[in-house]
């Protein structure tokens, strides 16, 4: 029996080879200042021998932690997704029970369907975490196309409509994330207050607003949580510092709208706006590797975290519009 939504993760999912986005010190160490062209400075091969060794340790020193072999995720990842007829569709008696069924194989579960006006098909979506938006589209528009194709050849136009939304609207999460630090209070008064420092706060992001790839309009925006192995309580402000830059820096490389970070003892909350064409199982690997590199590639979280999608709209005002 089909359940209603994705809501675990499972880590046979034959998709193992994916990125997991350790990006923040690639500069640094396959160059330092003072080094280019250094064949020219007259290195013998021992030297040379010994520059490639250095060279190989670094790399082996950067093997991610946290892949997706290793790690199961929970998730709660929602979508609408529109796609738009060239001309009269074919109705959705003939194939949607049969796309349900195709696209299940791909991690992509249809939860509801409307035809929203004249060439508009909407479609409300759970994935799990290693689909991207990209891959939902893929799956959904390719596999109905293969359905309908003796009817319309080329039944679809190129452009598309994918939104991310969530169990509860982005300003909720926002609230939620505002609100952290007086749930979890500490005996230290003066560690709670220095915990203030360990904030992020970019007012001047739209999260609501819609982006745009080369053939269609997307909103995504993720809410992403750390836990700290066997919950440990870090209040080091070397630490801590530190792992708020490497957020930063990480969400710059990549180009993500990082609208909110809280970092607490044992937990860490990120709310940011991703690309299309990223899994939410490779962003959420990506900064937990990043952050574990500033405390020397050790395993510093559980092997888990969440990850759940935020909008505009709620799970309930979506499917109150989805008859």
């Amino acid at each position: 029996m089909i359940e209603s939504q994705f809501t675990t993760a499972d880590n046979n999912t034959g998709q193992n080879q994916r990125s997991t986005g350790l990006v923040p010190v690639d500069e640094r160490l396959t160059a330092k200042k003072g080094t280019k062209n250094q064949n020219s400075a007259g290195l013998d091969p021992a030297g040379m021998r010994l520059k490639s060794q250095i060279r190989a340790n670094l790399t082996m020193t950067l093997k991610p932690i946290y892949t997706p072999q290793n790690c199961k995720p929970s998730f709660k990842l929602y979508w609408t997704l529109s796609l738009f007829w060239r001309d009269k569709p074919v109705p959705a008696n003939f194939w949607l029970d049969d796309l349900k069924s195709l696209t299940e194989k791909d991690g992509v579960r249809i939860l509801e369907y409307r035809f929203k006006s004249e060439v508009t098909s909407q479609f409300l979506i759970s994935s799990r975490p290693e689909i991207s938006p990209s891959g939902i589209i893929r799956s959904a528009k390719g596999r109905l196309q293969y359905l309908i194709r003796e009817q319309i050849p080329k039944a679809f136009k190129g452009n598309y409509s994918i939104k991310s939304i969530g169990s509860a609207k982005l300003e909720i999460a926002e609230n939620y994330l505002n609100s952290q630090l007086e749930h979890h209070q500490m005996a230290d008064a003066n560690v709670q207050k220095r915990f203030k420092k360990y904030h992020i706060d970019n007012l001047n992001l739209d999260l609501k607003s819609p982006r745009y790839s080369a053939h269609g309009q997307f909103n995504y925006n993720l809410h992403i949580v750390y836990v700290n192995t066997e919950r440990w309580r870090e209040i080091r402000d070397d630490l801590l510092t530190k792992s708020l830059d490497l957020i930063q820096r990480t969400a710059r490389k990549k180009e993500h709208l990082l609208s909110k970070a809280r970092l607490l003892p044992d937990h860490i909350h990120i709310i940011l706006g991703c690309y299309v064409t990223e899994s939410p199982m490779d962003i959420a690997l990506g900064y937990m590797n990043n952050i574990a590199y500033g405390y020397g590639m050790k395993p510093v979280f559980q092997n888990s975290f969440f990850v759940g999608t935020l909008g505009e709209y709620d799970l309930g005002a979506i499917r109150q519009a989805l008859p």
